[in-house]
């Protein structure tokens, strides 16, 4: 079984043109390392599933929060649909392994870099929709992005719900630590420890400092729940 073949079983859907997964898969490393046309690259597809995207996740959270008001569905959906969380959302297809790459970006960690993986699942969103309609497109997007909410709101607004976690039950200083600042100036890799009166409760990594510092309290928040159930 193929690569392309062996995605299709990972998220349950079967393409009847095969080009356009092709396409979504296609970094533009790899079209630009060989030469290939503009629209072969999943650039274009990512323009359009990013619309398709927008629109079933402003019908799943209008009918879900019906009490909610137009500021707070508009916070909610931009939670759901930036680049940290879409990146998120493909750990579970492990969509990095399925992307054709250049191999300069390949050799330096592109599999893993949260603004392709959240482009490159725009970019399926956006060929399965070309390729089966917008009911087929909902259904990708409910069941690997729009399930299990709730855990995902814990993963967003991580630092908040951290905050009010550590000033309820601990009441001491939170604090984000950088550990480690890597790479070029157009590809840093941060490192930070996020710590409660100097003890450590969890690191994450990002391209940012923020976005490490998200993931740092989201590991954080998911060890505590541990140590909770206990």
């Amino acid at each position: 079984m193929n690569l392309q073949e062996e995605f299709q079983e990972r998220i349950g859907y079967r393409f009847q043109n095969r080009n356009l997964l092709r396409q979504a898969l296609t970094h533009s490393s790899f079209s630009n390392e060989r030469h290939m046309s503009r629209q072969a690259n999943n650039e274009r597809l990512e323009f359009l599933g990013d619309a398709v995207l927008e629109l079933a996740t402003s019908e799943f959270l209008f009918g879900k929060y019906p009490k909610y008001p137009e500021g707070e569905l508009t916070r909610l959906r931009a939670s759901m649909v930036c680049e940290q969380t879409l990146a998120f959302c493909t750990r579970e297809l492990d969509l990095g392994k399925y992307l054709m790459l250049g191999k300069g970006e390949a050799m330096t960690g592109g599999r893993e870099r949260k603004s392709i993986l959240s482009d490159a699942l725009e970019a399926v969103i956006g060929a399965v929709y070309l390729d089966g309609g917008f009911a087929s497109a909902k259904e990708f997007i409910h069941r690997f992005i729009l399930n299990d909410i709730e855990h995902k709101q814990l993963f967003f607004d991580s630092k908040t719900i951290l905050q009010e976690v550590v000033q309820g039950n601990h009441g001491g200083e939170l604090s984000y630590r950088l550990l480690k600042e890597s790479g070029p100036d157009h590809d840093k890799k941060y490192l930070v420890a996020v710590e409660v009166d100097g003890t450590s409760l969890g690191r994450g990594e990002g391209r940012t400092k923020k976005s490490a510092e998200q993931e740092a309290a989201y590991h954080a928040l998911l060890q505590l729940q541990q140590k909770k159930d206990e």
